[in-house]
């Protein structure tokens, strides 16, 4: 009786780390650390990497999506961002990471007829794979990572999270998190909020 006991234990275990591992994305990047570069197809039906911005002087790489309430209560807000810190070199990467077979509107053709009816002027990439939104760490859509390009493939991690604190109406913002920091950036200091939680929806997994 203990023997069986015990074997059914450890076959619930080994399910529970299976499926961990089949839905959630590993730990990801701290503060600090240096992002890879990554190669996504972009709605234009090209390639694109981090690379491609020979003048850029970081990114906000935004994990986002069609599908989700809060990244559409923050898309108006995203596409300022990057009117606004493009040209001072800090243009927006949007990816959208969910399982198109859980959120079928997340497809590129979906992708690529949003992006024209809002009129992005940033880059929209899929990551089919996942493997990006993983070895970065996002759980959440939207979830922001702002990196500072210290040198040609070398991209620091500034701050990571929300990008202001009023995931439902962009009238009730007073700190404004992404901003903050790419202006501390901008003047050569760091940003006095490095992290704050993403608050949205759970990127869609594959099984």
């Amino acid at each position: 009786m203990k023997r069986t006991f015990i074997l059914i234990v450890g076959m619930m275990a080994v399910v529970a780390v299976l499926f961990m591992n089949a839905t959630e994305p590993v730990a990801g990047y701290g503060v600090g650390d240096y992002a890879k570069d990554f190669n996504l197809e972009n709605i234009d039906g090209k390639s694109l990497s981090l690379a491609d911005y020979s003048d850029a002087k970081g990114f906000i790489v935004v994990f986002t999506c069609n599908t989700c309430p809060y990244a559409n209560a923050y898309e108006s807000r995203i596409m300022d961002l990057d009117k606004n810190y493009s040209s001072k070199g800090f243009p927006v990467v949007a990816i959208n990471p969910n399982d198109i077979t859980q959120q079928p509107d997340d497809s590129m053709s979906k992708m690529k007829q949003r992006a024209k009816d809002k009129g992005y002027t940033f880059a929209y990439l899929r990551d089919d794979s996942q493997e990006v939104a993983k070895a970065f760490g996002a759980t959440k859509t939207p979830h922001v990572y702002v990196l500072n390009k210290e040198a040609a493939n070398k991209y620091k991690v500034e701050f990571i999270g929300a990008i202001d604190d009023s995931p439902n109406d962009a009238s009730d913002v007073s700190e404004t998190y992404v901003e903050d920091a790419i202006n501390a950036i901008l003047t050569g200091r760091k940003p006095a909020v490095t992290e704050k939680r993403a608050i949205g929806c759970t990127i869609k997994w594959k099984s």
